[in-house]
């Protein structure tokens, strides 16, 4: 396989998965980037690639090697459904007084146009959970589900993440500076929260938020 027919296997992952860089296929296969610059020096596509991209997006392997025969397959090897289906868990995410809920069950699913969910991200990184609390509002409200991509943690000044610190879970406005990290709520009744120096050690980014839904009451 020459360099052209290469890129050609990238494009096709790039069309039909929403992954725009290396970086972020090389994450989604769990490999260091590098492994992507020698598979194409050595004009190769590893047969474990090809089964993780079938496993995670349903992708068939001989349409992404070639370009040729279907491009979704079921495990029953007919045409992969229009929906892909997000778990909702139990996981209440706090917007206002810290409050944590978790339980291992799912709780449901909200199903996703697979066309639509590809251009947002990894669709086996995506949950659905809970809002509860006031600090985010007016955007988002008490009661909202919130869609998360958890393959999103990089920090992009004043997007909204799901963030875990000690035991809550946070919905809040993020923002890096010098050995601080900043949780903005927009509620301006609420303050900022600062964490600094060794504290910053304690919170994880889940996943950013892409996308809400609400019922109006």
């Amino acid at each position: 396989m020459g360099d052209e027919k290469f890129q050609a296997f990238l494009d096709r992952i790039k069309a039909a998965t929403g992954l725009e860089t290396q970086t972020d296929l090389a994450a989604s296969l769990d490999i260091h980037r590098s492994a992507i610059t020698q598979a194409r020096k050595k004009e190769a596509i590893p047969d474990k690639w090809l089964m993780t991209l079938y496993r995670k997006f349903g992708l068939n392997p001989e349409w992404l090697e070639t370009g040729k025969g279907l491009q979704f397959l079921k495990e029953d090897g007919r045409a992969d459904d229009e929906f892909y289906k997000v778990p909702k868990v139990y996981a209440r995410l706090s917007a206002g007084g810290g409050s944590f809920e978790s339980h291992s069950a799912i709780q449901g699913y909200y199903s996703f146009r697979k066309e639509w969910l590809r251009k947002k991200g990894p669709g086996d990184q995506m949950v659905m959970m809970d809002v509860t609390g006031n600090s985010m509002e007016p955007e988002l409200k008490d009661g909202d589900t919130v869609l998360v991509d958890q393959s999103r943690k990089e920090i992009i000044a004043g997007a909204i993440y799901a963030v875990g610190v000690d035991d809550t879970i946070l919905i809040k406005r993020v923002e890096k500076l010098p050995n601080t990290l900043v949780l903005q709520s927009d509620n301006t009744h609420y303050a900022p929260i600062l964490i600094k120096g060794e504290e910053i050690k304690s919170v994880v980014i889940i996943g950013k938020i892409i996308w809400i839904c609400r019922e109006y009451r």
